[in-house]
């Protein structure tokens, strides 16, 4: 299994317990969706490993998770931090909307500069979302927001935006120092 055939479902906040047990935070709209999972990927020396779950509970945001074959709380340690990631093949189809990891590539298209760039990733900055891409060989962020954002069309890989005054002047601006 390769990164680009998965998607971050979350990551190890910490380890609970003395028998191996771990805490995950699950970074989805919904997750009782994910409480019949069978086994996850960690990511371990920038690879994906596999793990099987003796047993989980959710409560909220959190999973307290028992992994097969991590019985102490020294290995459990180990994953302190990793990110834990599923198959794309398993995420549930959206009527409407997208998920973030699709829109990496689409092109964007802003109503009064015309063609910008391409989509190179997104970000939850905890208080907003944000769309990076290159634009003359800077990165931009772009907020990921219904005024900013005005329309994503998925069949053509392309966002259409209305960005705010100056802000791709403050990306391209000249730093005094």
């Amino acid at each position: 299994m390769n990164f680009e055939s998965c998607y971050q479902l979350g990551y190890v906040l910490k380890t609970h317990g003395l028998k191996g047990e771990l805490v995950l935070v699950i970074d989805a709209d919904n997750p009782q969706e994910y409480n019949e999972m069978e086994s996850v990927f960690v990511e371990v020396n920038k690879k994906l490993v596999p793990f099987f779950i003796e047993r989980i509970q959710l409560n909220g945001t959190k999973a307290f998770i028992k992994f097969e074959e991590i019985d102490s709380i020294e290995q459990a340690k180990e994953l302190k931090g990793s990110r834990i990631y599923l198959p794309l093949d398993v995420l549930p189809e959206l009527e409407d909307g997208y998920y973030f990891h699709e829109l990496i590539g689409f092109k964007v298209i802003d109503s009064k500069e015309g063609e910008l760039g391409q989509i190179s990733g997104v970000f939850d900055s905890g208080s907003q979302d944000l769309i990076a891409m290159q634009y003359q060989e800077k990165e931009v962020l772009i907020p990921l927001t219904d005024e900013v954002v005005t329309k994503v069309d998925k069949p053509s890989k392309t966002i259409y935006t209305t960005l705010p005054d100056g802000l791709l002047d403050i990306y391209l601006s000249d730093d005094a120092d």
